[in-house]
């Protein structure tokens, strides 16, 4: 099928009753109430982690499952043999819809929209990893149709049900550290390679790999092993770098605790490869080595917030209060809270907050939890919800606006990027060590608009290769 008339029959799709099949398990049948009939696309790498996941909670079966590398898929291919197997999503669509009750999409970050929509507008359930989508209008888009059919919906970021973040959000309620002014996060990424310029020579394609497919709505282009796997993290077209990778695990403590909603603007400064031969060394398509960026928020609770990022070996400044051989963060990352009456830290995924000093979190009691624990994983959150009713924790009406927020930060970084390049041609020649380099965005996030430069408003979405759009 066309892509142009699977897009348009899905519309009518959305119409229809879902017809649950009579599988059979272990040669018992399993009523339709307790299992949940899924579609796995995208199911080597992090998408057999979650394949592996989502079964763990006896409660999925897998009709169909899909990959475009048959290498990577071959473990989830082997623990579920009785899943029909597929290359092309569409296939998947068009064989199996009306015989799935949700969707679980891991590919890489530039086809998430692209392969989600069309099963959520087709009322099918959704969970998609994080970042949510590859750019800001995708994940405005994914939210709308999420809350449009009414579905159940969660981003990968399993943090969002663990103890910590429930525990943070619990102690900032209750004001234990007042009012918050300012968070610095970071993270260890990119931990694959980032900062390379342009790549035009191509290498033999794998025989297991549908080339095609993988690039989807991305501009055709030689393949090329740089690229992948893991590796496309680190270019635009693909990928959304260290903050994207990151950003959903890290930045949500802030986002969630605080209600920090979109940002109103956005700098940043980055590792910027140069050349004084301008035209053979333009790397704006790659992700920088490293980054900082800034974001500004305006909260109803905490008024005025800034939020800053460091990754590629930056680190933020640390807190005096920090003892000696002591380290913030965790899991290769973390979170800094700096309040008018004291410091909160906390890990990656929100993991194990804590107070600063040492001595103020030894003597301090708690306050009473006053929010709904998760028993299950984050997929099984996801599950439950749909089989038994209720919110998930990372609902794309959530983890939307948070993806929103985090490619705000990239956007700021493409900026930057493109700033340093285009005046270092004006110039003919560019000294890294002499370029002020940032240039403040601001940013209506109501409307998605960069109000006062309207070049970066190129970034807000993406162009999408004919028969790929949305």
């Amino acid at each position: 099928m066309k892509r142009r008339s699977f897009i348009q029959k899905t519309a009518a799709a959305s119409a229809a009753f879902t017809i649950v099949p009579s599988f059979v398990l272990g040669g018992k049948h399993v009523p339709p109430s307790d299992t949940l009939y899924v579609g796995a696309i995208g199911v080597g790498g992090r998408g057999g982690g979650v394949v592996g996941e989502l079964f763990e909670t006896g409660k999925v079966k897998f009709v169909a499952m899909c990959d475009v590398d048959d290498a990577r898929a071959s473990a989830s291919y082997l623990a579920h043999p009785l899943a029909k197997k597929y290359k092309d999503f569409r296939k998947l669509y068009d064989n199996h819809l009306s015989e799935i009750d949700a969707v679980m999409v891991a590919t890489p970050d530039h086809t998430h929209a692209t392969i989600a929509l069309p099963f959520m507008k087709a009322k099918k359930h959704a969970y998609v990893e994080k970042p949510l989508t590859h750019n800001i209008y995708e994940a405005r888009m994914m939210a709308q149709v999420a809350a449009e059919m009414n579905i159940v919906t969660q981003m990968g970021n399993q943090g969002a049900s663990g103890e910590g973040i429930r525990q943070a959000q619990e102690w900032i309620d209750a004001g234990v550290i007042g009012k918050v002014h300012r968070v610095d996060c970071w993270t260890n990424r990119p931990v694959w390679p980032q900062g390379f310029k342009h790549i035009t020579e191509g290498e033999p394609i794998p025989e297991t790999l549908d080339w095609d497919l993988w690039l989807g709505p991305a501009a055709m282009r030689p393949y090329n092993s740089n690229y992948l796997p893991f590796k496309w993290r680190g270019f635009w077209d693909f990928g959304t770098g260290a903050m994207g990778d990151m950003g959903c695990h890290i930045m949500e403590t802030p986002f969630k605790t605080l209600g920090l909603g979109f940002p109103y603007e956005a700098e940043a400064s980055c590792t910027t490869i140069w050349s004084n031969d301008f035209v053979e060394a333009d790397y704006r398509e790659a992700c920088p080595p490293s980054s900082v960026v800034r974001l500004k928020f305006d909260t109803k609770k905490h008024g005025d917030v800034s939020l800053n990022w460091y990754d590629g070996g930056i680190m933020p400044d640390l807190p005096p209060e920090l003892g000696n051989g002591e380290t913030p963060g965790g899991d290769g990352g973390g979170s800094i809270f700096h309040g008018t009456d004291g410091i909160m830290v906390t890990n990656t995924y929100s993991r194990n907050p804590r107070l600063l000093p040492a001595e103020r979190m030894a003597a301090f009691t708690p306050p009473t939890p006053t929010l709904k624990r998760v028993t299950t994983t984050h997929q099984g959150d996801w599950v439950n919800a749909i089989l038994n009713g209720g919110l998930t924790s990372s609902p794309f009406s959530y983890g939307g606006p948070l993806t929103e927020a985090v490619l705000m930060g990239n956007l700021a970084i493409k900026a930057y990027q493109y700033k340093a390049l285009k005046e270092g041609k004006e110039a003919g020649q560019w000294d890294p060590y002499d370029y002020p380099g940032r240039r403040t965005i601001l940013w209506d996030g109501a409307n998605m608009k960069v109000t006062n430069w309207e070049e970066a408003n190129q970034w807000v979405k993406r162009d999408y290769r004919a028969g790929w759009e949305l």
